[in-house]
């Protein structure tokens, strides 16, 4: 009798090892190494798939009977459908809102950006449109979605300055019979938006708002020793990350150090990828800025690289420098190496790792997805440094295993454990030391070993453009979410790090195998009654 029971559990342990096979082969490809578990389950897959194949042996039954086959197929198909539902309904309630907006051009519906500024207003702003005859509809319900969603904090009102004019004569001479325009104002400022030609966007009322209810920030880019261009529209160039800052009410000039100390309204100093050596006076200057509570954003340049056949030159070897001059007095140094990761990079290039492995630092990778690098270097902390000063990594490559620091520098990838820097390698940290006394305030450092991930060529993708919007935030002292213009940054192609391409496989590959394993469970059952 109890033999009897271990043929009739025959099919589902047939299931049970093509699922247990399917989980621990597939879970081994995706990491790109065989774990302990992914083996014992791999192993327990295949003992179960055996012993079935060994039990169904002994058994001389007839072929399947049509019969049962249809009453399982269409159990079978009843609670795929059901579980079909299910997930589609759980998806739906976990990404749309509670409201349910029908409109075709959604007017009713509010960003998660435009609802975190307005949730985070702490004075009341005034939104004011003049507009000549009836307004249209799209106007009146944009609104009323920000009255609402603001909790009565925006007041707006729609006025017709030919029929209001002692009213549209309060602010001044901007308004004509032709002209279309929102006002937003606050305590802090006015911001005057222009639609004359096009329609009001929640873009352009979002960013008004931002400008008129947040500090001006003033960040300073040093020049003149090969960094990146602010003004440039080249891949290499920062212009796309300057519009974005602008959008946040953040201003950004050129520093050139000519003088003896860096400007007083100086709120972050950036320091973009400088491919020469900065002077030893400049640098003094540098010093003293932070030392007196000054933040400063570094973004570090990588090693150049060759091949076997091509030595470096001299000024190669010397080219981008680490900046450990100034870096090495904060407890930080940055090694002459490149990072790669084997399982998570981006665009095929082991060189450009992709990750999400952030330490919890809220106020800085809060949100984010993933962000990549390219050609990154390892940073470490020192032993000796100032007791005062205090060190977190902010970034460090997904694998543990499959990543490390290579100090071969001649394009030949292969892990030298006795030089190159195991995984999972820090690609960039913060630094922070309280000041002793109200007069002077925290210093604030990030350090990058990349500055493309910024550049107009790379800034769209992924949450590269978050990551430096919330650290100049954090560096500013801001406690504020920064807003990315969706629009501007939207990527049109579907571009997947190498982890989750091998992920998209597994799936793909497993599916049709578990269902074939399905039909092989039934047909067994079949013969088996």
């Amino acid at each position: 009798m109890a033999v009897k029971k271990v043929f009739r559990n025959t099919p589902a342990l047939f299931g049970a090892g093509a699922a247990l096979l399917v989980a621990g082969l597939g879970s081994a490809y995706i990491q790109m190494r065989l774990g302990i578990i992914d083996l014992l389950v791999s192993l327990l897959g295949a003992g179960c798939f055996l012993l079935s194949f060994f039990f169904y042996r002994g058994q001389g039954k007839p072929l399947v009977r049509v019969s049962s086959l249809c009453k399982y197929g269409l159990a079978a198909a009843i609670v795929a459908v059901l579980l079909t539902g299910l997930a589609g309904i759980n998806y739906l309630a976990s990404r749309c809102p509670w409201r349910l907006d029908l409109t075709r051009a959604r007017q009713h519906t509010l960003s998660d950006y435009t609802l975190q500024v307005l949730r985070q207003l702490k004075d009341p702003v005034d939104l004011t449109t003049f507009y000549v005859g009836l307004p249209p509809k799209y106007l009146e319900d944009l609104f009323k979605e920000y009255e609402r969603a603001s909790g009565g904090k925006v007041k707006t009102a729609i006025f017709d300055p030919l029929v209001d004019i002692g009213y549209a004569a309060q602010f001044g001479n901007v308004i004509s019979g032709k002209e279309r325009k929102a006002i937003v104002q606050s305590a802090s400022g006015r911001k005057d938006v222009d639609f004359t030609d096009t329609l009001l966007t929640e873009e352009q009322l979002t960013n008004a708002l931002l400008q008129v209810t947040r500090a001006v920030r003033h960040v300073y880019f040093l020049s003149g020793h090969g960094e990146y261009d602010i003004n440039s529209d080249e891949d290499s160039g920062l212009k796309t990350f300057i519009q974005l800052m602008e959008k946040n009410n953040i201003q950004s000039r050129r520093l050139v150090l000519t003088g003896n100390r860096i400007p007083e309204d100086c709120d972050v100093l950036v320091i973009a990828g400088p491919q020469e050596q900065l002077p030893a006076n400049e640098e003094q200057m540098i010093e003293q800025y932070l030392e007196a509570g000054g933040d400063a954003l570094l973004l570090v340049e990588h090693t150049v690289i060759t091949t076997p056949d091509k030595a470096l030159t001299e000024d190669e070897l010397h080219k981008n420098p680490s900046l450990n001059s100034i870096l090495t007095r904060w407890g930080l140094r940055v090694a002459d190496d490149i990072v790669v990761d084997l399982a998570s990079h981006a665009s095929g290039d082991v060189g450009s790792p992709a990750t999400r492995n952030y330490p919890e630092y809220k106020a800085i990778v809060r949100g984010l997805d993933y962000t990549f690098y390219i050609r990154p270097r390892s940073v470490s902390m020192l032993g000796k440094r100032r007791p005062t000063i205090r060190l977190a990594s902010l970034v460090l490559t997904a694998s543990p295993e499959q990543s490390w620091g290579e100090t071969n520098r001649n394009l030949l990838v292969k892990y030298d454990n006795l030089l190159d820097r195991p995984g999972p390698v820090p690609i960039a940290f913060v630094v922070w030391e309280p000041k002793q006394g109200d007069e002077k305030s925290d210093t604030r450092m990030a350090v990058f070993t990349d500055a493309d991930f910024l550049s107009n060529a790379f800034i769209k993708q992924y949450s590269n453009a978050q990551m430096g919007l919330n650290v100049l935030n954090w560096l500013s002292e801001l406690d504020y979410q920064a807003f990315i213009d969706r629009k501007e940054i939207k990527v049109e192609n579907l571009d997947l790090t190498s982890w989750q391409k091998r992920a998209v496989a597994v799936i793909l590959f497993a599916m049709p195998l578990l269902i074939a394993a399905g039909g092989v469970m039934m047909w067994m059952r079949q013969r088996l009654e």
